[in-house]
């Protein structure tokens, strides 16, 4: 279904919503502390939605459908030990209420207040080299969304000249960013990022209940339960060959979420924000629920559209979307497609305007707080320190408005230029890392140990920048140059190549790890070295004697000592106690649940094939074979080599036939394409075992495969009905996670849009009154 004029309505009403909040907050932009940090006026909820929103962005809810539909359910599961971590670092105001304490503009200018100031140039050119290379898909990815999603022709003809849709899409989208950001500053993309974060949490919400009427609960059912084994995607310890979205890249993800904390400088403007220490880390805090109906629709829709893509009920749309897809792109780009193509089938009239609005407001929210950031980063941190004159407000607000204008040139042109080669979020891992691969240990080194020493902090950054550099460049090389390498230049050594070969199969996770541990331990190392001189941290910090009037606000100067345990001190009210005892309480269950579940997992898990009861000479071919397709990475011949061994058995030994034989015989032939074969071995299986769960699954693959859907269809729910037992509980967990997610979801909108709307108006009164320092510009003012 494509767009129809209700739909345009609802995109272009968005549009004007967005619109009118910049007039609002334009005129309230007086000030270069304004434009970057909106003043320092921001309240919790305002920046928790906004700062969400801005985080998200379009090409995120892409690269989280396509990351989603390879991994299912699984990664929820694992997600539950990193809401444990999140929880630590926003309750102690981990690095987020330090930061916030400096006064700091920018992150480099805290890195010159504590390092140097050739180190800020040189931080603020790194950030700014890695997030421009980073965001340089941005407008491609969000282009390509809108092209097919919304039913644009891949051209379109203008006073006689044939035009490509694509990059005209790119730029309309830019500028509605750019005109923002020069209106308002952050001013602007706060008020605007927060009006788009209620409307696409709402929207996120009523696509997902509108969908369960569309794909039931059975129907996913039964296509998650056709995933291969060890790679399912209901079962989490049963995942050994998800490919990249696997086990290892979530805990890189935890480790990362710990070190990188606000390492990231996409949302820098956010960092600065808060009208206080307090409200920062307070926002920080809330981040823990203001996720729930993001969550829920980046979790349930990609299943969904996996649902469709793999279930019989659903083959002819299954057809029409690989039929779409077809000759769009590479593989990578074809991945990013698949989800946004099926919901053109499946979203009626409105909703389907309502989520191509979505994606506006994302697209948007991301683009002005990104051009935003790193705009202001390359002026304030690599071109302002080396002026010895200050410039006028009027000055130093349109060379940033110059700069924005530059960040915008250079990711059009590398969008409409750049090869994208791999999944979004490997991308995202490999690019940010260049910076953020270092800076988590300088950021952490120099907030929290006054033996951090400026030279640690050179070795950090180079090292996580030099490990994410090499890994994008091999990345680029194709794979057959090292085949005739290796064959050319045998004197490198064989341990050489095979080195050069695991670098280049590597992700882009995986160099990010290789960054955060090399630049930390010789962070540690440097700095140990060093002369041993202790750095006056109250000083950066603005605490004890040079604690600023205003900056901390007390509530209870009582405050017990068993509060402040738990992380709440003299600052905080009674409201701020309950939001935390909650947080602790829902993030203290689930992780029980998580270590209960895990445990029960353990007690209860099977392999994928038990041979048991299979006898004699067919359970020791068995086992045998099962070694030849032990693997991600089994090719077609393993697969052709393991069917020619048992086929040549059965016969030779027609007695030994088996159930689990014919499956596993079955299964090979399936695995490698030979599928009328296949689905004969199948259906002798089910025959000899009705309740045989994972051949009745084979089985509906193979008959849909060979276009057989009433036997597919038939298949599905046996396969389903006769799933194994520890399956069958992970689908009644998910089943009462999912409609839980639902509940909290809708409460959470409602707390969050009236805790932000009374937060805009504080910000505007603040934004009224209160008085400007000129000096207030981001510079280390000496005089």
């Amino acid at each position: 279904m494509g767009m129809t004029p209700y739909d345009w309505l609802i995109l272009l009403a968005m549009l004007a919503l967005m619109i009118g909040g910049v007039t609002l907050s334009k005129r309230r932009m007086r000030s270069v502390a304004d434009f970057l940090a909106a003043g320092r006026t921001a309240g919790r909820y305002l920046l928790s939605v906004a700062q969400g929103i801005a985080g998200l962005g379009a090409i995120s809810i892409v690269g989280l459908l396509e990351m989603n539909y390879v991994a299912g359910f699984s990664l929820s599961w694992w997600g539950l030990t990193m809401g444990m971590v999140i929880l630590i670092i926003t309750v102690s105001g981990w690095v987020i209420y330090r930061f916030r304490q400096t006064r700091a503009l920018t992150l480099a200018e805290f890195f010159e207040r504590r390092y140097s100031k050739r180190f800020r140039v040189f931080a603020g050119l790194i950030a700014f080299l890695s997030g421009l290379i980073n965001f340089g898909i941005f407008p491609a990815v969000g282009a390509r969304f809108f092209i097919h999603f919304c039913g644009l022709p891949a051209t379109f003809s203008l006073l006689g000249w044939s035009i490509a849709t694509f990059p005209v899409v790119m730029i309309i989208l830019l500028a509605i960013a750019l005109y923002f950001v020069f209106s308002g500053g952050q001013v602007a993309v706060i008020i605007t990022d927060f009006i788009q974060g209620v409307f696409v949490n709402v929207v996120f919400i009523g696509i997902v209940l509108f969908l369960f009427l569309k794909v039931d609960w059975g129907q996913m059912v039964e296509a998650l339960n056709m995933a291969p084994e060890n790679a399912s995607l209901i079962n989490p310890f049963q995942t050994g060959n998800v490919e990249d979205f696997n086990l290892v890249y979530f805990v890189i993800g935890i480790f990362g979420v710990l070190y990188g904390t606000m390492s990231w400088q996409g949302t820098q403007g956010y960092n600065a924000s808060a009208r206080n220490a307090h409200e920062a880390k307070m926002g920080s805090v809330l981040s823990n629920w203001r996720n729930f109906p993001q969550n829920l629709f980046l979790l349930i829709i990609p299943i969904m559209a996996y649902t469709v893509m793999h279930h019989p009920d659903f083959s002819m749309m299954a057809g029409y979307v690989k039929g779409v897809l077809t000759g769009v792109g590479t593989e990578p780009i074809q991945n990013q497609l698949r989800t946004p193509v099926i919901l053109t089938q499946l979203l009626p009239v409105g909703l389907m305007g309502a989520f191509a609005a979505v994606m506006l407001a994302a697209f948007v929210s991301t683009h002005d707080t990104y051009l935003h950031s790193w705009g202001s980063i390359f002026i304030q941190d690599v071109v302002m320190p080396f002026r010895k004159r200050p410039l006028t407000q009027r000055q130093h607000l349109n060379l940033l408005r110059w700069s924005i204008g530059g960040v915008a040139v250079f990711i059009f042109l590398f969008s409409l230029l750049f090869q994208q080669s791999e999944y979004i979020f490997l991308f995202f891992a490999i690019t940010g890392a260049i910076f953020a691969g270092g800076s988590g240990a300088v950021i952490i080194g120099g907030l929290y140990w006054k033996r951090g020493t400026t030279a640690a902090a050179w070795t950090a950054l180079i090292t996580g920048a030099t490990i994410s550099v090499g890994g994008i460049l091999i990345h680029q090389l194709p794979a057959e140059l090292f085949e005739i390498s290796r064959d050319h230049l045998p004197a490198l050594g064989r341990s050489f190549w095979a080195s050069l070969g695991w670098l280049y199969d590597i992700n882009g996770q995986h160099y990010w790890a290789m960054g955060m541990f090399s630049s930390t331990i010789l962070y540690i190392v440097v700095s140990l070295l060093g002369d041993g001189k202790s750095f006056d941290l109250d000083r950066l910090l603005n605490r004890g004697k040079y604690a600023i009037k205003g900056e901390t606000n007390v509530a209870d100067v009582k405050a017990s000592r068993g509060w402040r345990l738990l992380g709440m001190g003299k600052e905080f009210s009674r409201a701020d106690r309950v939001l935390y005892i909650a947080t602790y309480c829902w993030t203290g269950a689930w992780t029980l649940i998580f270590i209960g579940g895990t445990i029960w997992n353990v007690a209860h898990r099977e392999g994928p094939l038990n041979i048991d009861d299979v006898p004699g000479r067919a359970g020791a071919l068995l086992a045998q074979t099962e070694i030849l397709v032990d693997g991600k990475n089994t090719g077609i011949d393993d697969w052709n080599r393991g069917a020619a061994r048992l086929d040549s058995l059965l016969v030779a030994q027609p007695d030994c036939d088996h159930a689990k034989l014919r499956q596993r015989l079955g299964l090979f032939l399936f695995r490698a394409e030979r599928n009328d074969e296949a689905l004969v071995h199948l259906q002798r299986a089910v025959e000899l075992d009705p309740e045989l769960g994972r051949g009745w699954t084979v089985l509906s693959q193979a008959a849909y495969a060979c276009g057989e859907m009433e036997l597919s269809q038939t298949a599905a729910e046996m396969g389903a009905r006769f799933m194994d037992g520890v399956s069958a509980s992970w689908v009644k967990y998910w089943r009462v996670f999912i409609w839980l997610q639902v509940a909290i979801s809708i409460f959470v909108i409602i707390w969050f849009t009236l805790g932000g709307i009374k937060d805009i108006k504080l910000m505007f009164r603040r934004l009224d009154t209160m008085g400007r320092d000129e000096k207030d510009d981001g510079l280390i003012h000496r005089d």
